[in-house]
C-alpha cells in the first residue's frame, strides 16, 4: 500500500478530512506533503489532534525513522492501551528510552509520543490492512466522541 492509496482509503470513511498541506498554503512549510485525519462531516478542521497522520520527512525533534527518502514515510495512530501493547509488545508506560524505530513494515511506538498511546508504522505493506483497521477504529473513536460533545 503506498501513501495515496491509504489516504484514499481513510477519505472513504464518512465524515473524513484528510488535510495535506501544500507549498504556499496557510500550514506552515515543515508540514508540507504531510497528512492530518480528522473527523470532521463539516469539512472544517476541529481544533483537536488528529487521530492519524502521515510523514514524509524527518523533523528536528524526530529523526530517528530515516523519513528522508523518497520511498520512506510513516503513518502514525493513536490507539488504546489493549491495542497498543498487542502491536507493540509493551505497555505504552514502559517503553524503552531507546529502541530502533526505522524498520519498515513493522509496528512501533511512535519515537516521540509513543508514552501516549501513538503507534506507528514505516511504508507498510503487509501490516497495510491492519493500519487501515486501526486508522478505522481511530476515526470511530473520534466520531463517537464529537457526537457526545454536540449534545449527541
Amino acid at each position: 500500500m503506498d501513501m495515496d492509496e491509504l489516504i484514499a482509503e481513510v477519505r472513504t470513511f464518512e465524515g473524513s478530512l484528510v488535510v495535506v498541506p501544500a507549498r504556499g498554503g496557510e500550514f506552515p512549510e515543515i508540514a508540507w506533503g504531510d497528512a492530518f485525519m480528522y473527523y470532521a462531516p463539516d469539512g472544517v478542521m476541529p481544533r483537536e489532534q488528529p487521530y492519524g497522520t502521515i510523514i514524509v520527512k524527518d523533523y528536528p525533534d524526530d529523526d530517528r525513522s530515516g523519513l528522508d527518502y523518497p520511498t520512506r514515510w510513516r503513518v502514525n495512530i493513536r490507539v488504546d492501551d489493549e491495542s497498543f501493547e498487542r502491536l507493540v509488545g509493551l505497555p505504552r508506560r514502559q517503553l524503552p528510552d531507546t529502541w530502533d524505530v526505522s524498520a519498515t513494515d513493522t509496528f512501533f511506538a511512535h519515537p516521540v509520543y509513543g508514552s501516549l498511546g501513538w503507534v506507528c508504522v514505516i511504508s507498510p505493506d503487509s501490516t497495510g490492512g491492519e493500519v487501515v483497521d486501526l486508522l478505522r477504529l481511530g476515526h470511530d473513536k473520534a466520531r463517537r466522541h464529537a457526537r457526545r460533545g454536540a449534545g449527541g
